[in-house]
């Protein structure tokens, strides 16, 4: 689906008319100042929190965390 451009002042005078569309086409806007994109404008999504996260789920572990450290470990104490 390709971006939608709009300067600041198209934003700013239709910004009821711009969420009515990104609500009912799922369209992605990008606020230009200048002609340069300073904002994208996107549709919201609403995240699972229970779901894992798809980078920190193939992180593995191979020591157990919570286990006590040895003296050696612990190091002179000041």
């Amino acid at each position: 689906m390709p971006l939608r451009t709009l300067n600041i002042h198209e934003a700013k005078t239709n910004l009821s008319a711009v969420l009515a569309e990104l609500e009912e086409k799922g369209e992605t806007f990008v606020i230009c100042r200048n002609g340069k994109p300073v904002a994208e404008l996107v549709p919201y999504r609403h995240r699972n929190r229970l779901q894992y996260h798809p980078v920190l789920s193939n992180i593995r572990i191979d020591y157990d965390p919570v286990e006590n450290l040895s003296e050696e470990e612990w190091g002179e104490v000041e």
